[in-house]
């Protein structure tokens, strides 16, 4: 009986090694996770940095926390403005038609600096100039952004970022403007378009 306590004694501890064992390892997993997703820099109202919090914080439509990113509107000698159509895989807004480029900026990055890596990034544009003209806080449901709002002139062809982007291609004003309100645009490229024409 003696050696049977011992049997099982034994096997509890070997048991309770094995589940703390497996409890640290996915510790770990999640540790590592948490180490791998990308943050975002949270700022106040005149884009001073107070922190950051993970992309899926910033996204999960109740931290509503503000966090800055870039867009760029492209435009050809004719003035047609360069639209992409997002993603299919994106967790907001997917397959809709938005700005030229658009993305987050990271913690201590400028404005200026972020949109000329994005514009590299999603369309291979490089050497290019653009203009800051405005910025402004969007608000959705699902997260709040200050936006700063580039353009740039330029003949060259986007080549778009597969990974990223689902299609891309010029438009005119004329081809813009029927189609807002009709579910094709994001909302929030809809609503800077409108900005950009009483600007």
């Amino acid at each position: 009986m003696r050696l049977g306590g011992a049997k099982s004694r034994e096997g509890t501890e070997v048991s309770s090694w094995l589940e703390r064992q497996i409890k640290f390892s996915r510790s770990l997993q999640l540790n590592q996770t948490d180490i791998m997703e990308e943050l975002f820099p949270i700022v106040d109202e005149d884009g001073n940095e107070t922190g950051t919090a993970p992309r899926s914080v910033c996204h999960n439509g109740k931290s509503m926390l503000l966090h800055p990113v870039v867009h760029l509107h492209l435009f050809n000698s004719k003035r047609e403005l360069f639209l992409q159509k997002r993603s299919s895989s994106k967790d907001i807004q997917p397959g809709k038609w938005d700005t030229s480029v658009g993305g987050h900026i990271a913690p201590g990055e400028k404005p200026e600096d972020a949109v000329r890596r994005e514009a590299e990034e999603e369309l291979s544009l490089t050497d290019i100039d653009p203009v800051f003209n405005f910025s402004y806080i969007w608000q959705s449901d699902r997260e709040r952004e200050l936006v700063y709002s580039f353009s740039v002139i330029s003949e060259k062809v986007p080549e778009i970022n597969r990974d990223e982007i689902d299609d891309g291609r010029f438009w005119t004003t004329g081809e813009i403007i029927p189609c807002i309100g009709k579910n094709i645009f994001t909302p929030n490229f809809e609503h800077e378009f409108r900005l950009r024409q009483s600007h």
